[in-house]
């Protein structure tokens, strides 16, 4: 599958509408650190991430610590940022929001 690397206009305009995510000093990805009320909803937070990226074929970069969950998303075979990294977040936030306190 082909991916189409984001231009830096598309990249800022799509991250005004994400809440929390930023932009690497390089600009090649976006990275989030999600919190959550304990372990169980940060894994079950991770299991529904998951199931999305397999969905979408397009993996995350993420470590998790008890409630934490630290993301990063890149697409490494366009070299940066594409529209299946942002599908993933939006994925991505819908499974936290879903845990919110």
């Amino acid at each position: 599958m082909k991916y189409e690397k984001l231009e830096p206009a598309a990249i800022e305009e799509t991250l005004a509408g994400l809440g929390g995510w930023t932009l690497s000093a390089d600009h090649l990805s976006i990275s989030k650190s999600f919190k959550f009320r304990n372990f169980v909803e940060a894994f079950g937070f991770m299991t529904e991430a998951a199931l999305a990226a397999e969905k979408f074929n397009h993996h995350p970069e993420w470590f998790n610590v008890y409630s934490r969950v630290d993301v990063k998303l890149t697409t490494h075979d366009a070299g940066g940022l594409t529209d299946h990294d942002i599908k993933l977040a939006k994925a991505m936030e819908k499974a936290a929001a879903r845990r919110a306190d």
